[in-house]
């Protein structure tokens, strides 16, 4: 059995942005490699910004919608490890705020 088992709302977030930690993969390596790619994508809309194909009005929307696409940050690396477990929690316990009602 592997020891780290994602739930499936990680799994699908994550793979949007092109990761997929197997169950050797500690849970706290995959919360840095993403985010790592937050900051990058955050560097990359300030350098848009600056360079003006960002207007100011909209910078900040589009800074909520990064935060909305990584939400699986707002979770502790200590969150990250009880959820991942093998026998913890089965879902996360910050929901996604992008989800609807289902």
């Amino acid at each position: 059995m592997a020891p780290w088992t994602y739930p499936p709302e990680f799994l699908e977030m994550l793979t949007t942005v092109g990761l997929r930690p197997s169950g050797a993969t500690p849970p706290a390596l995959t919360r840095e490699a993403l985010n790592d790619m937050y900051r990058h994508e955050l560097r990359r809309l300030r350098n848009r910004h600056v360079a003006g194909e960002v207007a100011r009005v909209d910078y900040v929307d589009h800074v909520i919608a990064l935060r909305k696409k990584y939400w699986l940050l707002t979770l502790t690396d200590a969150a990250w490890e009880k959820i991942c477990s093998p026998g913890g929690e089965q879902h996360a316990t910050g929901a996604d705020p992008t989800a609807r009602d289902r």
